[in-house]
């Protein structure tokens, strides 16, 4: 057995990507949805132990399938899981409104420990504006916000909503999520793309007294879309100020503007748009810098008659103002009776498509639950294909630029082919450390250059103080490589240290 080397870096890398069958960089989310227990938990599981081994069982059939964040919806409707002192414990939680979980536990706190402890980022998904899901069926507790302040609701449908323009209801969701960012280790604030509703048809949403009252010279239009305006800004300033780390992103509907309303617009023809009919303009909060990432629902198939995943997909790589798109895959429709839905190539395709397109950074998948029963092959396509090698979270270098000293490490041999390897933070680092990668390689002949390579990810650890390893090296090797790379909030520039032994 020749000598083995241990090299110890730290790498910040810069916000070039390169396009390959399978990115190092590469974004890989699925939504877990709560509202009515869509993927978690099972409907009449209010037991918390029970709920604790069915997240950590969701937890590890991602990270089999080689995602690396998870969007977890924590505040559906006006409600809560974790203990707030905005809004109630959530009926979907504990069956309840307001009732907290037995035995007692903070599911928020732990499902955030879980999910790093595999080494994938916690998005908080929150529903800006929904309030009561359904005014007929739904709990709602006596000290609920729609009880307490009836006056910022609108009811539309059989739902309660937030008047979007009433601006002490702003200033409450405004708080709703400083309460969270500053009490929590969350990755990011994640908003859906429910803000003013789907329109129902002959119904107009019934905001005509708030426009009254507002005094407003704009159209209702352009007022409804600044008042959407005026909450993004102010969510992403408060989210900066608690946690400059901690992103935000939205989750769009698919199309922003038809092309035959707006020459900037897709080659689609969506019956609702977001500029038009939720009144929101997710390429003003781009090209402003409010949010982080965008990740446009791109439910339908390629080749759809109206809106054509590959053409929603070019149009968003077009416009996304140096932010990261993020691709929403419908999975959830391999479940209707569409042939292109009945096709395994469905997903694998999209994949390849995405992955063509620089700007571009990775997909999410709606929703969990859909994973379960391994639809058309994919789990088995991820894990043996697409997402067979572990890929690290894009950088953001519009964020920060602070990175953490290399880390201090130990190593011992024994029997020839047994490594022990102890790795810290150095003392003096300053910091916050994500977490630490363990690339192992054997020695080839080809260089350092190697040996960052996807395949070679050997281990993760998601444990800021420290970490320790032994491993038995693979019988046969002449020659064996460590690199160890330990990764703060923000991947940027290049750093490096080499340590033989």
């Amino acid at each position: 057995m020749k000598i083995h080397y241990l090299l110890l870096s730290y790498f910040f890398f810069i916000t070039s990507y390169f396009v390959s069958a399978q990115p190092k960089y590469e974004f890989r989310g699925v939504w877990i949805a709560t509202v009515d227990n869509i993927d978690w938990p099972t409907p009449g599981n209010w037991n918390s132990s029970e709920q604790k081994a069915e997240f950590i069982r969701i937890l590890e059939m991602h990270q089999k399938n080689g995602m690396n964040a998870m969007i977890v919806q924590v505040r559906p409707a006006g409600d809560a899981f974790y203990p707030s002192k905005y809004e109630p414990w959530s009926q979907w939680l504990t069956g309840q409104q307001g009732k907290p979980p037995v035995p007692y536990y903070d599911p928020l706190q732990f499902m955030i420990e879980e999910t790093h402890k595999r080494g994938m980022e916690f998005h908080a998904w929150l529903n800006p504006y929904r309030a009561n899901f359904n005014i007929k069926t739904a709990s709602i507790a006596p000290d609920h916000v729609t009880k307490t302040h009836p006056g910022w609701f609108l009811t539309y449908g059989d739902k309660k909503y937030f008047d979007p323009g009433n601006k002490e209801a702003q200033k409450f969701v405004v708080n709703v999520v400083r309460d969270i960012v500053s009490r929590y280790d969350v990755d990011a604030i994640h908003m859906d793309d429910y803000f003013y509703p789907y329109r129902i048809p002959g119904k107009e949403f019934p905001d005509a007294a708030t426009y009254t009252k507002s005094g407003s010279k704009l159209s209702k239009d352009d007022w409804r879309r600044s008042n959407v305006d005026s909450i993004i800004l102010a969510l992403s300033k408060v989210i900066k100020q608690e946690k400059k780390l901690c992103r935000f992103g939205i989750s769009p509907f698919s199309v922003w503007r038809n092309k035959d309303k707006d020459p900037d617009g897709s080659d689609s023809r969506a019956g609702q748009t977001n500029y038009d009919d939720l009144y929101a303009d997710i390429l003003l909060w781009l090209e402003m810098g409010w949010v982080d990432y965008v990740t446009p629902q791109l439910y339908l198939e390629i080749g759809h008659d109206k809106i054509a995943y590959e053409k929603l997909l070019d149009w968003w790589s077009r416009y996304s103002y140096g932010r990261h798109i993020y691709i929403g895959h419908g999975i959830y429709r391999s479940g209707e009776n569409f042939a292109a839905w009945k096709r395994s190539s469905e997903i694998p395709d999209q994949i390849k498509l995405l992955r063509k397109y620089p700007n571009v950074q990775g997909s999410a998948y709606f929703s969990s639950r859909t994973f379960n029963r391994n639809p058309n092959g994919w789990n088995d396509s991820l894990q043996n294909n697409y997402y067979k090698y572990p890929a690290l979270l894009p950088p953001m270098p519009w964020i920060d630029e602070e990175k953490p000293l290399p880390p201090q490490v130990e190593k011992q041999l024994a029997n020839g082919n047994e490594v022990q390897l102890m790795a810290k933070p150095d003392p003096q680092n300053k910091t916050a450390i994500k977490y630490y990668v363990v690339y192992q390689y054997a020695e080839d002949g080809s260089g350092h250059a190697c040996c960052t390579a996807p395949q070679n990810i050997s281990k993760i650890f998601a444990v800021p103080e420290g970490f320790s390893l032994k491993e038995v090296l693979p019988a046969g090797q002449s020659s064996y490589r460590y690199l160890i790379t330990a990764v703060g909030k923000i991947i940027w520039k290049v750093k490096q240290q080499k340590l033989p032994f």
